[in-house]
């Protein structure tokens, strides 16, 4: 689980695996590939492996992030 406040987030990096978002409060957007989306409270989103991704929080946010193997 990870928490930001707003303006906070995860720089544009890979992973080896995908990862799936589920923000549990706030806004956030969800860069993939150069792709930007908004998600929300109650959402999800997959980030799949080897694909630049990077988070941003629009207000305080958290999210809950699995790791998928």
């Amino acid at each position: 689980v990870f928490a930001f406040d707003a303006g906070e987030g995860l720089s544009e990096h890979t992973a080896p695996f995908d990862a799936l978002v589920y923000i549990l409060e706030g806004r956030a957007e969800v860069s993939i590939d150069g792709s930007v989306h908004q998600v929300k409270e109650a959402e999800m989103i997959v980030m799949p492996a080897h694909r630049p991704h990077a988070v941003k929080a629009v207000s305080r946010f958290k999210m809950l992030l699995v790791m998928v193997r």
